[in-house]
C-alpha cells in the first residue's frame, strides 16, 4: 500500500516554471511512480515516469526537455520539474504508484492532484 500527496500547484505565466512535489508513505521501496495530466476535455495523458532507482525514465514527447522527473527516496518524495511552461499545459496533475516498470496507464495508487493553470 502506498499513499501519495501532491503539492505545489498553482497559478504560473506562459515560460514561467513550477516545482511538484508527490510526497509518499507506507510500501514505498521499489515503486514506480509517474506523472500524469488532465485537462478538462482531453484524455488522461501520462507526462513523465521514474523506477525506484531512477536509471530508468520516460517522458511524452510534448514535454520532452521542458520537464524533470526525479525522486528522493531518503525522503519519499518524487518531484516534477516544469520550465518554459505553455498554455497547453495547463491541467490537474497527479501523481501515481505502482510495482511494476514500465508503469501502467492504470497504477494501483493515486494522490488527489494539484491544478495547475498557465497564463498566456
Amino acid at each position: 500500500q502506498v499513499q501519495l500527496v501532491e503539492s505545489g500547484g498553482g497559478l504560473v505565466q506562459a515560460g514561467g516554471s513550477l516545482r511538484l512535489s508527490c510526497a509518499a508513505s507506507g510500501r514505498t521501496r521499489g515503486s514506480a511512480v509517474g506523472w500524469f495530466r488532465q485537462a478538462p476535455g482531453k484524455e488522461r495523458e501520462l507526462v513523465a515516469a521514474i523506477n525506484w532507482s531512477a536509471w530508468s525514465l520516460y517522458y511524452a514527447n510534448s514535454v520532452k526537455g521542458r520537464f524533470t522527473i526525479s525522486r528522493d527516496n531518503a525522503k519519499n518524495t518524487v518531484y516534477l520539474g516544469m520550465n518554459s511552461l505553455k498554455p497547453e499545459d495547463a491541467a490537474v496533475y497527479y501523481c501515481a504508484a505502482h510495482y511494476l516498470w514500465p508503469l501502467p496507464q492504470r497504477p494501483d495508487y493515486w494522490g488527489q492532484g494539484t491544478q495547475v493553470t498557465v497564463s498566456s
